[in-house]
């Protein structure tokens, strides 16, 4: 083969750019399936078309191709035909059975060698003397060598077809990628001058894209590599990667994966170069021109982030500033979650304010888009600074003793409440007014600072009613008890009872001593008297089971008697009925015959209705083996 040279090497950046070329002789194509951006066409003098210079010229301009148009001088092709008919006759092996076959097929194979020889040598010759067209015009090539003017003459045409490939000044590849994803925003590599590197590809990948999303498309990157490899820009996958991963870097672009926004913060370093860089994202990966934030809504941004979290952001770029301001968010969340607990026991004020607070805050956190989170907040700057506003004095309240102060007031009142309907006093009721006036407020905590009076004009006005009401319950109790003693002294087993029996009496009068509330002081008074129905009932049980056994014992003794004095027992019962009788006593208060806890008694039908019930249930609670002990 007198051409060796398959591509087309550029001289630039040590090879970096190779292109393959199409090859055709005459109109037969020299390999199947060549779809390359520029041709090599190889005319014979066989050729049946136009070899004028007129059409040569056109065919050269129109095609992309290197036209070498050989000399008219055929002897390169009789040699080659010749060559070939050998060739097929060797092929054939048909005359294999005459006697000196061998010998004349190696005179033929000789032969063979010595026309592909020929047809070198004269097509070398031809070559040197074609004629040679590239866009359009007759080249004037330097090279002598055959195969040095062919590259030559494809160098000339790779220029014309591939004229943007002057747009990559600066080669770059993964680990420019790398490096630039590494560094801070602020990061550009720079040429002699202040231009960026390859700024003209950079305009025109931009330029593309923008075109797309003008039309509301988005672009692949397969779609990328589709075009920027070919004529006019011939870049390698390396040079569309980086440019891809500037504009992106650059805040030019915006960046989606499977219908996610992918920015610089929700993408680790790693993942970024993979997505640029990786083969299997060459479709998942969408790109479209990234629509800058208003300078409007970037100061409101800026305004709330120092209104409401008391900082301000020096960083300039939209991904980092919405990180940042989500970051903050999400701090101050979890600070009025904790403060959401408090609100389970007490009433505190500000509880709308931190669930309004929260839900505002959250809203926030759901954007991934720079442009749809600063137009968020630009929107709603006005809740943000009122959040802000509500928010300070909320804080302070509960890290000072302010919320011990409320909290204290909020004790008093439920004390209140609890007791309010055993309560008749003007001043206290008016105390509670003004407590009630402060704790309700939306915003008391001016007004706080007078609860501590307040709370002590309460705890003192209460005390007195508190005192009033417990003297007749310490009364009754100390009633309850002596009645329980008074009968437990006529018991033989007193002295074992009386210390558990005093012991819980004293339990109760504690407990009603110490307590600071109207309502609960008075069960105090219910549980004394149940415990000493309670106590009595035992007493009953205990004294029953002691006649029973005497009961027992008695029989026992009679049944003796009839057997020494050899009388029938029947006889003995008969004569002494009620040795055998034991009646239970039953235990009950007067208020549960009365069902109530006082009479109210207007005439003598009245005394006689009252009466007549309570008759009614004392029959009802007796029986015969009954005695029917009511408490009053």
């Amino acid at each position: 083969m007198v051409l060796y040279e398959k591509k087309y090497r550029y001289p630039a950046f040590g090879g970096r750019y190779t292109f393959s070329f199409n090859q055709i002789v005459d109109d037969r194509p020299y390999k199947a399936n060549q779809s390359y951006d520029v041709g090599l066409r190889i005319l014979t003098p066989w050729y049946e078309g136009g070899t004028d210079d007129a059409t040569l010229r056109m065919m050269s301009g129109q095609g992309k191709e290197v036209l070498v148009l050989l000399p008219n001088d055929d002897e390169f092709l009789r040699e080659m035909q010749a060559y070939m008919k050998i060739e097929s006759f060797l092929r054939k092996n048909t005359n294999a059975h005459l006697s000196q076959y061998e010998s004349i097929k190696e005179a033929k194979r000789t032969e063979m060698r010595k026309r592909n020889e020929n047809a070198k040598l004269y097509l070398t010759e031809a070559l040197k003397e074609a004629t040679i067209y590239v866009n359009g015009d007759i080249a004037r090539l330097n090279a002598r060598d055959v195969s040095a003017r062919i590259q030559e003459a494809i160098g000339r045409l790779v220029q014309i077809v591939y004229h943007k490939l002057s747009y990559i000044d600066t080669p770059m590849g993964e680990p420019e990628i790398r490096k630039m994803f590494h560094t801070s925003n602020q990061f550009s590599l720079s040429l002699e001058g202040g231009t960026e590197a390859n700024i003209h590809a950079l305009e025109d990948v931009l330029g593309f894209i923008a075109m797309n999303s003008r039309n509301y498309m988005k672009t692949s990157m397969k779609t990328i590599k589709d075009r920027f490899t070919k004529a006019p820009y011939g870049f390698v996958e390396d040079d569309v990667n980086w440019l891809v991963a500037r504009l992106f870097k650059r805040g030019d672009l915006a960046f989606t994966v499977n219908g996610a926004s992918v920015t610089l913060l929700n993408k680790s370093e790693e993942e970024l170069v993979n997505l640029v860089t990786k083969k299997q994202n060459v479709d998942k990966l969408l790109m479209e021109v990234r629509i800058r934030v208003d300078e409007r809504d970037k100061k409101a941004v800026r305004d709330v982030m120092k209104e409401l979290f008391h900082v301000s952001s020096a960083a300039d770029d939209e991904d980092t500033v919405m990180k940042n301001f989500q970051n903050y968010a999400q701090k101050m969340i979890y600070e009025m979650e904790r403060l959401e607990g408090e609100y389970q026991r007490y009433d505190y004020p500000g509880k709308k304010i931190v669930n309004d607070g929260m839900k505002l805050l959250r809203s926030v956190l759901q954007y991934t888009a720079p442009l749809e989170f600063f137009q968020y907040v630009s929107k709603q700057r006005e809740s943000f600074y009122d959040l802000a506003e509500d928010y300070e004095p909320l804080k302070a309240f509960f890290a000072g003793e302010q919320k011990q102060i409320f909290q204290r007031a909020l004790d008093m009142l439920e004390i209140y409440e609890d007791s309010k309907t055993y309560i008749v006093d003007a001043e206290l009721e008016d105390i509670v007014a003004q407590m009630k006036t402060i704790v309700q407020k939306p915003v008391p905590y001016g007004d706080i600072p007078k609860l501590p009076e307040l709370r002590e004009k309460f705890m003192g006005t209460y005390t007195k009613i508190l005192d009033g009401e417990s003297a007749p319950v310490l009364d009754s109790i100390d009633q309850d008890r002596e009645r329980v003693l008074e009968v437990l002294d006529t018991k033989p087993y007193r002295n074992s009872k009386r210390e558990r029996y005093l012991e819980q009496f004293s339990e109760i009068r504690q407990g009603a001593e110490k307590c600071n509330n109207v309502s609960s002081l008075r069960s105090f008074a219910d549980k004394a008297d149940t415990l000493k129905i309670r106590f009595l009932n035992e007493m009953d049980q205990l004294d029953l089971a002691e006649a029973k056994e005497k009961a027992e014992e008695e029989r026992r003794k009679q049944e003796q008697e009839a057997k020494e004095t050899g009388a029938p027992l029947a006889d003995r019962v008969a004569e002494e009925p009620m040795a055998y009788k034991v009646r239970k006593t039953k235990n009950i208060s007067m208020k549960s015959l009365t069902h109530t806890v006082s009479w109210r008694l207007e005439n003598k039908e009245d005394v006689d209705k009252y009466l007549g019930a309570l008759r009614e249930s004392l029959l009802a609670e007796m029986d015969e083996d009954t005695i029917l002990n009511v408490e009053i």
